[in-house]
């Protein structure tokens, strides 16, 4: 595909800073079929009255679906066959599906309140699997079946952002703080700063975090690898990847201040 070539150096640092995102790494994806060697392609009469062929490419349909004059008798029955793709026909319409949620998810993730350590890449997933699962138990006659994606996607958000808020609260609130940040404030006997990988190190030898934990952070906040290629690579679910680095973190953070403290 020639869009990732990585002799594209101006575009390369803006596309590994969109594989770090789920709605990015989707998004990659999404337009990967679209504009593949075959591209994957829907009927336009579904979406258009006049179409100019008789199929487009998933992301014009998408684009046609989120234009204010596109009548809301062709919305219902485009999302309602896209929704029927993908139960009935699995990849890559599962793929589409989700991904025509994502200018909405963007808009609607933009707006809202984060707590400044509930990581963006989080709430990406989270509202992402909430489509995902709705997809599959929303009833597609209903009216207006798009407003429940989104809305299973802003309620499940919320609820992510709430419980951060809340576990803020119970904790001293030194796993919010960043691990750069943790480390600058962190010195050896000789007032000497060490940097982030010593600290994983010492951390792992005083068995704070174990290795595969160390690890974790390391290539995720230092190295800026995707959590979906970690989560393939150990067989987990991406959200379980969060959930268990959140918690070795937590443990890094209190270890941190501890040392910090007693200098």
């Amino acid at each position: 595909m020639h869009h990732r070539h990585h002799a594209h150096r101006p575009t390369a640092a803006r596309l590994q800073n969109a594989l770090r995102s789920p709605l990015g790494e989707l998004e990659q994806t999404f337009l990967a079929l679209a504009h593949g060697s075959e591209p994957l392609t829907f009927p336009a009469h579904l979406v258009s009255d006049e179409p100019d062929r008789a199929a487009w490419p998933v992301d014009r349909i998408r684009t046609h679906l989120a234009h204010p004059p596109t009548r809301a008798d062709l919305r219902e029955q485009t999302w309602r066959e896209v929704i029927r793709r993908a139960r009935d026909l699995g990849e890559p319409w599962d793929v589409v599906a989700v991904a025509m949620t994502v200018p909405v998810l963007r808009r609607m993730l933009a707006r809202l309140a984060r707590p400044v350590h509930l990581e963006r890449a989080e709430v990406e997933q989270e509202a992402l699997a909430a489509v995902a699962t709705a997809l599959r138990t929303v009833d597609p006659g209903m009216e207006r079946v798009d407003r429940e994606l989104f809305s299973a996607a802003d309620r499940a958000v919320h609820r992510l952002v709430y419980a951060a808020r809340r576990h803020a609260t119970r904790e001293t609130g030194a796993h919010a703080v960043p691990l750069d940040h943790l480390c600058s404030t962190y010195t050896v006997d000789r007032g000497e700063p060490v940097d982030e990988l010593t600290v994983l190190a010492r951390a792992v030898q005083a068995r704070v975090v174990d290795v595969a934990e160390a690890r974790l952070i390391a290539r995720t906040r230092l190295d800026g690898e995707p959590m979906s290629r970690i989560a393939a690579e150990r067989g987990v679910s991406v959200r379980q990847l969060y959930r268990h680095r959140s918690a070795a973190e937590q443990h890094l953070a209190a270890y941190l201040r501890r040392q910090v403290e007693s200098l």
